[in-house]
């Protein structure tokens, strides 16, 4: 797993194109939470859920599996069971993509393994949302960042 700060950064700098599998399409669900503040972070968010397949979420066309996705992608971001995860990964390296990311709570050694041994980066039991404010300063104890540096409480 990239412990790495280095990687990490590396990983969300050159991955603009996040397939979201499992992307929920209500607000509260740690999905959709996450793969909007990516949106709103420049990202591009291809949905991906039989659920909604043929609809939109977040304003993008969403697909029922990876398989029918037309266009590239660059990171393949996982909201499922880890029993889950295999297949997606193996749909993942058919597509050509530069990471396979499970998110926090997430972890299939075997797919990590699958994808590490295709030469592609693998990360497991992390959110990308998380990561990506960590490392690139959207983070404060709210879980966003208001821009506001101040010591006195707003009332």
């Amino acid at each position: 797993m990239p412990d790495d700060i280095t990687t990490l950064r590396r990983i969300l700098r050159d991955c603009k194109t996040i397939a979201v599998v499992g992307l929920s399409a209500e607000w509260h669900r740690p999905s959709y939470f996450a793969a909007k503040y990516m949106q709103q972070h420049g990202y591009r968010i291809v949905p991906v859920n039989p659920r909604y397949a043929g609809g939109e979420v977040l304003g993008e066309r969403c697909y029922a599996s990876l398989d029918d996705i037309a266009h590239p992608v660059d990171l393949v971001d996982v909201f499922r069971r880890s029993d889950d995860v295999l297949p997606i990964a193996r749909q993942s390296l058919a597509m050509g993509v530069k990471c396979l990311w499970q998110q926090i709570g997430v972890q299939n050694v075997e797919a990590d393994r699958l994808a590490r041994a295709a030469g592609i980066a693998s990360v497991m039991d992390r959110c990308v949302k998380i990561e990506h404010a960590r490392l690139f300063g959207g983070l404060h104890w709210a879980g966003v960042n208001t821009r506001v540096i101040s010591a006195k409480r707003s009332m």
